[in-house]
C-alpha cells in the first residue's frame, strides 16, 4: 500500500500539463504536437526510427485494428513506421496501448477507476511511454484515434482530401487527457440509399435488380471515419449484395454493427425475392408473418444464426421488403395491429435470446418510423424492456417526436443528414447547423440518448454536420455548455478546415450557404423553374402564341433574379475565403460549400434565361436564351467534373435516385435543355 501511496504521489507531483480543451474552442489537428525546445516532449520518431506500438498477443481485435491503424499515422507524419510488438524494448520509446482490467499499467493512470465505465479512456506520458489506457477495448481504441487527430491526421481524410505536412522529427507535448462516458451509449452511421457506389446497375440505375455490389474499399472508408470520430455503431448498405465479410469486417475493427428499421433480426428482408435469399435458406411462401408465419420465423432466424457471434444490435418490428408499411387485411382494427406488432417483436426477442451465446445480453431496437409513431402513440403497445424504442425526425432533421417520460423503456433516434425524398438532398447538405442544435438540446433533454443511428447516405456531402453531431453525441453537456454550439462549431469548422486566414470568410460562407439552401426542397428550385419554363416555352415554339403570360409568371422571373443575386454575394464570399487557402482547402471547400450552391445557382440563371425569352419575337430570337441557358448548364457539368477527382471519379452519374428524368439529378437540366434545342434544331438552324 505504502508503494502504491508513493506511485501516486509521484504521479501527482510529476503529472504533465492537462491538454483538455473546451470543445470547439481551439484546433485538434496538430495540437499535440511539441516545438523543439520545449520541456518534457516524447519523440515518437526520428531519423533513428519510430517508437514501438505495443500491443499484447491477446488484446481485442478492435485494439489491434487501432494499432495498425496508428502506425500508419505515425508514417505518414514522419516518414517512419512504427513496430507492432507484445514488449516494450528497454530504454526504447514505447506506445502501450493497454485496456483496464486486461494488462498491467503504472500506477499513474489508477486503471481500476475506468473498470465498469464504457468507451472511457486516458492518455498520458509517463517517462519515456505514452500510455492509451481505455475502459474497454473500444476505448482503448477510441485513445488511439484520439491520438492520431492530435498529432496531426485528418479524422476525414478520406473525404476532405487532407495531407499533413511530414516532420522529420514527431515530438508529441506531455500528454494528461481523459474522456469519460459517451452520453450517447450507441452511436453510428448509416449508408442508406446508395445511388453511386454499387455495380453494376440495371437500364434504370438500380443496383438491387442488376445484383450490384460495392468494392470493400468503401466500407473499409465508412468504418475508419467512424471509429476515428469516436462513434462506435454502424449500419452498412440494405440495398446492394451484402456479403457477410463486411459484417465481419465492422465487428472485428470494434464497431456494433446493425441495420435499417425493416432489417428484421439483420436477415436482409429486402433480398428476400430480390437476392433470392429465401430460395437459399429454403423458404417458401411470400414475407408475410400473418400468413406465413413459420416461413418468415425462420427466415429470421438465418439472419441471428448468421450474426449470433458479431457484436449487433438486434432491428425488430414489421414492415415490407423495400421499407413499405406491413401489409394487414382489410378491415383490420388498430388495436389487432398492435396486437401483431408487440407479438412478433416479443417472438423475435425470444427467438434470438434462444440462439445466442448464454452469457450474452442482446440488444434490440425498434424504430417508430412512417406509419409506426402514430400506432404506438395508440398506447396499445407494450415490449419487452431490452427493446430500445427509437425516435425519428421529419427526414429534414426536425424530430417528429420524442419520449414525453422514459417508462421503464431505453430510448434513442434516428436522424437524417441525408434523405431520398420527391425533392431529394441526396445531392449535396441541406440541414442547417442551427437546426441540429435546438433539436439535439430537445433530444438530450428527452433522456433519448441510448441509441443514435445517423443517415449519411454515401458520406461525402455531409461530413461537416456529421462530425458536428459525432462530437454531441460523445459530449453534449460540454457541446451545451454554451447557447451558441452551432455557431461555436461553424467558426472552429472553418478554422480546422481552411486555415486561419480564410476562416472568417469560410465562416460567411457556410452561413451564407445555409440561409439560402436552408431545406432540402431548396436545392432543386432552379431546376424546377428551369422544366416549368422549359414546358410553358415549348407551346410557343409550336406555334401555340394563345400562351398568357400572367403576373405570376412575371413574379417568377423577378424571383429568380433576387435568388440569383443572393447567390452572386455568397459566391463572392466564397471566393473571397478561397484566396488565402491552399490548393488542398481550396478543392474541399468547393465540394463542401460552392459546389452546393453552384448546383442552384446554374439551374437559376437558365431558368431566368427562359424566362426572359417569353417576352423576344421571333421565335430565332426567343430560342436564342435557350441556347444561352445551355451555355450556363454547361459550367455546372465542369463544376460537377471537378468534383469527381479521386476516389470520386463518375460519382454523379444517373442512378436509381440520379435518374435522367430527376430534378434530383444534377445533370438533368443541362441533359432537358440540349434534348429540347435538338428537337427543335431543324427549324432554327
Amino acid at each position: 500500500m505504502r508503494w502504491r501511496l508513493a506511485w501516486l504521489l509521484i504521479g501527482v507531483l510529476c503529472a504533465p500539463a492537462p491538454l483538455q480543451a473546451k470543445l470547439w474552442d481551439a484546433p485538434l489537428r496538430g495540437s499535440w504536437l511539441a516545438a523543439e525546445d520545449e520541456p518534457d516532449a516524447l519523440i515518437l520518431a526520428s531519423r533513428r526510427g519510430a517508437a514501438d506500438i505495443v500491443v499484447a498477443p491477446e488484446a481485442h481485435t478492435a485494439v489491434r485494428q487501432a494499432a495498425r491503424f496508428l502506425a500508419r499515422d505515425l508514417q505518414t507524419l514522419s516518414g517512419r513506421k512504427p513496430r507492432i510488438v507484445a514488449q516494450a524494448r528497454k530504454g526504447h520509446v514505447a506506445i502501450h496501448l493497454v485496456t483496464a482490467g486486461t494488462a498491467p499499467s503504472p500506477a499513474e493512470l489508477d486503471a481500476q477507476t475506468l473498470l465498469g465505465q464504457w468507451e472511457s479512456h486516458r492518455i498520458r506520458t509517463v517517462g519515456n511511454a505514452l500510455w492509451l489506457l481505455g475502459a474497454n477495448p473500444r476505448g482503448t481504441a477510441f485513445a488511439a484515434y484520439t491520438l492520431s487527430v492530435r498529432l496531426g491526421i485528418d479524422p476525414l481524410h478520406h473525404w476532405t482530401g487532407y495531407e499533413p505536412a511530414r516532420v522529420k522529427v514527431l515530438r508529441a507535448k506531455a500528454i494528461d487527457y481523459e474522456a469519460g462516458e459517451p452520453t450517447f451509449k450507441y452511436r453510428g452511421l448509416f449508408h442508406d440509399d446508395e445511388d453511386t457506389l454499387p455495380e453494376p446497375l440495371d437500364g434504370n440505375g438500380y443496383p438491387q435488380y442488376a445484383g450490384g455490389t460495392i468494392d470493400p474499399v468503401w466500407y473499409e472508408r465508412f468504418f475508419e471515419t467512424a471509429l476515428r470520430l469516436r462513434l462506435n455503431q454502424v449500419a452498412p448498405f440494405t440495398r446492394a449484395d451484402r456479403p457477410f465479410a463486411v459484417q465481419q469486417l465492422a465487428s472485428d475493427w470494434g464497431l456494433i454493427y446493425t441495420s435499417h428499421h425493416y432489417d428484421i433480426l439483420l436477415s436482409n428482408p429486402f433480398g428476400y425475392e430480390r437476392f433470392g435469399l429465401a430460395e437459399q435458406r429454403g423458404i417458401q411462401g411470400d414475407y408475410d408473418w400473418s400468413s406465413n408465419r413459420q416461413g418468415i420465423e425462420a427466415y429470421w432466424q438465418a439472419g441471428v444464426e448468421e450474426n449470433k457471434d458479431l457484436d449487433v444490435i438486434w432491428p425488430v418490428g414489421l414492415r415490407g421488403t423495400a421499407d413499405t408499411a406491413y401489409r394487414f387485411p382489410k378491415g383490420t382494427t388498430q388495436n389487432e395491429k398492435n396486437r401483431v406488432f408487440v407479438s412478433a417483436i416479443r417472438d423475435q426477442v425470444a427467438l434470438t435470446k434462444r440462439l445466442v451465446k448464454a452469457d450474452s445480453a442482446p440488444v434490440f431496437h425498434f424504430t417508430l418510423y412512417g406509419e409506426m409513431l402514430t400506432d404506438y402513440q395508440t398506447g396499445e403497445f407494450d415490449f419487452p424492456e431490452d427493446v430500445i424504442l427509437v425516435w425519428n425526425d421529419t427526414g429534414d432533421g426536425i424530430m417528429r417526436a420524442l419520449p414525453e417520460k422514459l417508462g421503464r423503456w431505453q430510448h434513442g433516434i434516428y436522424y437524417h443528414l441525408a434523405y431520398y425524398g420527391q425533392y431529394t438532398k441526396q445531392t449535396h447538405h441541406t440541414v442547417r447547423p442551427d437546426r441540429i442544435e435546438a433539436e439535439f438540446r430537445k433530444i438530450a433533454d428527452s433522456g433519448a440518448t441510448r441509441y443514435l443511428l445517423l443517415n449519411v447516405s454515401e458520406l461525402r456531402e455531409h461530413v461537416m454536420n456529421t462530425r458536428f453531431i459525432a462530437d454531441i453525441s460523445w459530449d453534449a453537456k460540454d457541446a451545451f455548455a454554451e447557447s451558441d454550439a452551432a455557431s461555436r462549431f461553424v467558426a472552429w469548422w472553418s478554422r480546422e478546415y481552411f486555415g486561419k486566414a480564410a476562416a472568417a470568410d469560410a465562416r460567411a460562407a457556410y452561413t451564407n450557404y445555409f440561409d439560402i439552401l436552408h431545406s432540402h426542397d431548396q436545392i432543386t428550385q432552379g431546376n424546377i423553374s428551369l422544366h416549368r419554363a422549359l414546358d410553358i416555352f415549348s407551346f410557343r415554339l409550336r406555334g401555340d402564341h394563345h400562351v398568357h403570360y400572367t403576373l405570376d409568371d412575371l413574379q417568377k422571373l423577378e424571383d429568380l433574379q433576387a435568388r440569383i443575386a443572393r447567390y452572386d454575394e455568397a459566391l463572392a464570399t466564397a471566393a473571397r475565403a478561397e484566396q488565402t487557402m491552399t490548393a488542398q482547402q481550396r478543392q474541399f471547400f468547393f465540394e463542401n460549400v460552392t459546389l452546393g450552391l453552384l448546383m442552384d445557382y446554374y439551374p437559376s440563371q437558365a431558368a431566368a434565361l427562359v424566362n426572359q425569352g417569353f417576352r423576344k419575337y421571333p421565335d430565332a430570337d426567343a430560342l436564342a436564351n435557350v441556347n444561352e441557358a445551355l451555355a450556363v448548364l454547361e459550367k455546372l457539368e465542369k463544376a460537377l467534373a471537378r468534383a469527381e477527382r479521386p476516389p470520386f471519379q463518375n460519382w454523379y452519374r444517373p442512378t436509381w435516385i440520379r435518374r435522367r428524368d430527376s430534378w434530383t439529378n444534377p445533370h438533368y437540366g443541362y441533359q432537358r435543355v440540349k434534348d429540347y434545342l435538338d428537337s427543335y434544331e431543324p427549324r432554327y438552324q
